[in-house]
């Protein structure tokens, strides 16, 4: 019969031992692919979990924050509440008489004062008889072929034949000392707002030449010309504001 041998004990013992370093290289190199795998390098990331981390903690005192002081006012309340006595008593109403009501409603009253009228403005004023008509002994005008028949049918009084060259000086005259007194006596109203008082003032007022009595035959040209001077006095007013 042949020879048997055995196996090597050291050999085996080195091939098992070699194996096993092996084994652990290729553990340890694995390890590192996955590690790489899974590292994050992105700097953006990193901030961005580093910001959420910051707001959840910030976010996480200020509730902290919030239940202490409501644990501090709950509290405080308790102890307001245990230390106020309890009180059942139900206060009565006070009766007063008509006397003193009387009493009362005269000393508030001369505590206030006299009370001073309040200054009308332009918008309360009553309105004025309409001063565009022409009354000659009776007679009613309310436009300009009206007048010129009335004024065709009364009594003239030659005083002023020609009324309409003074017209313009008269009323820049006019207009000058009555911007004076109205704007005292209404320091709110505009420019505009005073010369329209002054013009229907003016239609009226003895300084103005057609408030006069003049000839028959300048009637016509009289009438029409203070019409067209008062048209271009509005004209001009609306420009100018």
């Amino acid at each position: 019969m042949p020879k048997k041998f055995g196996d090597n004990t050291k050999a085996v013992e080195a091939r098992e031992k070699k194996n096993a370093a092996k084994q652990v290289v290729e553990s340890e190199k694995q390890r590192k692919l996955e590690d790489e795998y899974w590292k994050d390098d992105d700097k953006n990331v990193q901030k961005k979990l580093q910001r959420k981390d910051e707001k959840e903690k910030k976010l996480l005192e200020k509730t902290q924050r919030k239940q202490e002081i409501q644990q501090m006012l709950e509290q405080e309340e308790t102890t307001l509440t245990s230390s106020k006595p309890k009180s059942n008593k139900v206060d009565k109403p006070i009766k007063v008489t008509q006397a003193q009501i009387d009493n009362h409603t005269r000393e508030q009253a001369t505590s206030i004062g006299p009370i001073t009228p309040k200054q009308m403005t332009h918008l309360e004023m009553p309105l004025e008889e309409n001063i565009n008509r022409l009354k000659i002994e009776g007679d009613t005008a309310r436009n300009v072929d009206e007048a010129i028949a009335v004024l065709h049918s009364s009594p003239q009084s030659l005083v002023d034949s020609h009324p309409e060259k003074r017209m313009r000086s008269a009323y820049q005259s006019y207009e000058e000392q009555q911007l004076v007194k109205l704007k005292q006596e209404h320091p709110t109203l505009r420019l505009s707002q005073l010369k329209q008082i002054i013009k229907r003032e003016w239609m009226k007022a003895p300084e103005n030449p057609f408030n006069k009595p003049t000839k028959a035959y300048n009637d016509d040209r009289s009438l029409s010309a203070q019409k067209e001077e008062s048209d271009e006095e509005e004209e001009s007013d609306n420009e100018n504001h």
